[in-house]
């Protein structure tokens, strides 16, 4: 068979030149949407970890208590509007809907700050609680930050990882998909290295903006996040429309093609098909482990940055500088490493590659944290000029920039993938349930997990051996399920199978039917 591109071309850019004017736009707008979630990520936990009596131990409490919920309400809310509305329009509603309440956070809520929040009544709670409660304490007393946290933490799992990627499911094979995702994230992850630097700079008080945001020195910094945020939102939306109308309806109908009937949505119906299907199961244990895995660790990297940096303007910026390695690091994996790899090495060694990396950089980060108050490792840190706390951070931001590097190109490229061989209701439905829920239901699982050990040993620092041993099973779960869905999906694939969950529940024995999905 003849070779479609050239050795350096099927390396870099294996993208046909008709291709371009589907996949360039598609590229940028992965890109606005994955900046604004950098941006958002960096200053949510600025917010709130820095914020009156805060610290990172109120994050559980806010996943536990808040963003589960949040989350149910987003994923029946987009079902809802599915079922009502094309594509399209739930797109633009929920991005609007998200946009609306920056802006009301940046013009009343935070302004607002020190009238609605309930500082007495907390102060009054506190005084009669375990040490343990602080966190939820916290959660309550700037409920106006925990607020804009969640809002937030659902732009990641609502827009990007919901609404951007049903649709580019929708629109791709999987012979497509495997030149097409790693160069997306190649986008996704030069995108975060610009919102990076723009964190830095928002924080370093280029501009007074006292006449718009006030004379606080960290609200004109979100002023101007919510601002960058509003309007790449705006670009987002805009961008989507033109491709609606100008790319997809103009692309070529095949004749005798058959018309693609609107899928149905219901929340029930969505886990059902979960419950059915042993592939659905595997996919969302991938995406459980990953959020519960990452989020075991990063509390308590987080709580290290906070002591270090308790100024939110500091720990903004310093989150910034992360986000600029994650994305120089991903973008690196992204070009040279993960869609070759994909392409030649397979759909399961490919998806192990992030599991095994958190596993490994999450053992040296716990040694280093119960070895810390060791006396030869303190003299060894004090020959290299740090403190045991700034060499606690540098292997939390390496075991976080790596485990994130992973995520953004290899992880999201396979799990994405994964879904592809799936018919359109099992697809639509199983990455509602998964990505809207699964996702959510992982950084709960570990909120709780955090949330529990607090409130029994009263602190961070305290509950860390735990979380270490918790983590290591977490990570051979997840192995064991890659594996499993690694085994189903060849299947699928080599017999250029299309699988729809019902009819695989109720008819077992049937044979399969050949489908657009090719891997040659």
């Amino acid at each position: 068979m003849a070779t479609e591109f050239s050795r350096w071309r099927a390396f870099l850019w294996p993208i046909h030149r008709w291709e371009i004017k589907k996949f360039v736009p598609l590229l940028i707008l992965y890109a606005l949407i994955c900046f604004n979630y950098s941006l958002l990520k960096a200053a949510k936990d600025a917010l709130v970890i820095t914020a009156n009596e805060a610290g990172a131990a109120v994050v559980p409490f806010i996943k536990i208590w808040m963003i589960l919920p949040m989350a149910l309400v987003v994923t029946y809310l987009f079902t809802r509007l599915f079922n009502r509305f094309s594509q399209e329009k739930v797109f633009y509603i929920m991005i609007g809907g998200f946009l609306s309440f920056f802006i009301f956070f940046a013009l009343v809520l935070y302004p607002l700050r020190d009238v609605i929040h309930p500082h007495e009544f907390c102060n009054g709670i506190q005084a009669i609680c375990p040490k343990g409660f602080g966190g939820m304490i916290a959660m309550v007393r700037n409920w106006s930050f925990t607020l804009f946290y969640v809002i937030s933490e659902l732009w990641g799992t609502a827009i990007m990882s919901v609404l951007f990627w049903s649709f580019a499911n929708e629109i791709m094979t999987v012979k497509d998909a495997k030149r097409f995702y790693g160069i997306l994230g190649v986008g996704a992850n030069i995108s975060a290295i610009f919102a990076g630097q723009i964190a830095i700079l928002v924080s370093g008080q280029l501009f007074d903006l006292s006449f718009i945001f006030g004379s606080d020195a960290w609200g004109q910094s979100l002023g101007l996040v919510t601002t960058v945020v509003v309007f790449t939102g705006l670009v987002a939306m805009a961008l989507f429309r033109w491709y609606n109308t100008h790319v997809l309806q103009k692309e070529p109908q095949v004749e005798g093609a058959p018309k693609k009937t609107k899928v149905k949505m219901g929340m029930r119906k969505n886990f059902a098909y979960l419950a059915k299907s042993k592939y659905l199961l595997c996919i969302a244990v991938l995406v459980i482990g990953f959020n519960l895995a990452i989020n075991m660790v990063e509390i308590i990297w987080k709580d290290q940055i906070r002591l270090a940096y308790p100024n939110p303007n500091d720990f903004n910026a310093y989150m910034g500088k992360v986000l600029k390695a994650i994305g120089f690091l991903s973008t690196f994996i992204a070009i040279f490493i993960s869609g070759n790899m994909i392409r030649r090495m397979g759909w399961t060694f490919s998806a192990l590659i992030t599991p095994i990396a958190l596993l490994v950089t999450g053992v040296f980060f716990f040694g280093f944290l119960l070895l810390s108050n060791n006396p030869t490792l303190i003299s060894w840190s004090a020959a290299l000029g740090f403190t045991p706390l700034a060499l606690g951070i540098l292997f939390g931001t390496v075991q976080n920039v790596f485990s994130r590097g992973c995520k953004y190109t290899l992880f999201d490229a396979t799990k994405e993938i994964a879904f592809i061989p799936l018919s359109s209701e099992s697809k639509l439905k199983g990455k509602a349930a998964i990505d809207g829920v699964g996702s959510r239901l992982g950084k709960t699982g570990g909120s709780i997990v955090h949330g529990t050990l607090l409130m029994v040993f009263g602190s961070v620092s305290l509950s860390t051996p735990f979380v270490g041993v918790f983590l290591l099973l977490v990570a051979f779960g997840w192995i064991v399920a890659t594996k499993s869905l690694g085994r189903q999906f060849h299947r699928l694939t080599s017999q250029d199978e299309k699988l729809d969950i019902e009819e695989e529940a109720a008819v077992p024995a049937k044979e399969p039917t050949t489908h657009r999905v090719s891997t040659t």
